[in-house]
């Protein structure tokens, strides 16, 4: 694919992966939540990487995310993570996915955009997918920031291009 088309892909979807970043980081202890529930920020930021992760993978028939995250994210019956994940833990899962879908869009030529990902609920090329993975990760982000915004009173800056370059 054309070189500045994945620049423009990457600055964006690495300035809403920046975003995600602030807003987990800025998070203070009374905020990130004690409970298991779907509501609370740290399970937003957790299924938020979750999808980031399986979206940047080359198949969802062999996914499986690093240690201690689980498949419960797919389970039909909306099984939650046994635990709270920690602030770190859930970095440390953002750096990762970061790579991953940096990766994935380095490695977009044209015939590699228009491979097909499937998986129970999505059949879309693999340059649409990048897309939609953007796009969810934006959402909670803004999700994300609402929360600390309503109980923090604080929201983190914008982010307008990614901090990492696609290629270095």
């Amino acid at each position: 694919m054309d070189d500045d088309l994945l620049e423009a892909l990457w600055n964006q979807f690495g300035a809403a992966l920046d975003m995600l970043e602030n807003a987990v980081v800025d998070c203070p202890p009374e905020v990130w939540g004690t409970q298991i529930g779907p509501h609370e920020f740290w399970y937003l930021t957790y299924h938020t990487l979750f999808f980031l992760d399986l979206y940047a993978s080359e198949s969802s028939l062999d996914f499986q995310p690093p240690f201690p995250f689980t498949l419960s994210e797919l389970d039909s019956d909306d099984r939650l993570p046994e635990r709270v994940y920690t602030k770190q833990e859930l970095l440390s899962y953002l750096e990762f996915g970061r790579q991953k879908s940096r990766q994935l869009i380095r490695s977009l030529t044209p015939e590699r955009a228009r491979q097909r990902y499937t998986s129970d609920f999505k059949d879309i090329s693999l340059l649409e997918l990048s897309l939609y993975n953007m796009r969810h990760v934006q959402h909670h982000a803004a999700q994300l920031n609402m929360l600390l915004r309503q109980h923090a009173d604080s929201v983190p800056r914008w982010v307008s291009f990614s901090k990492l370059l696609l290629r270095d």
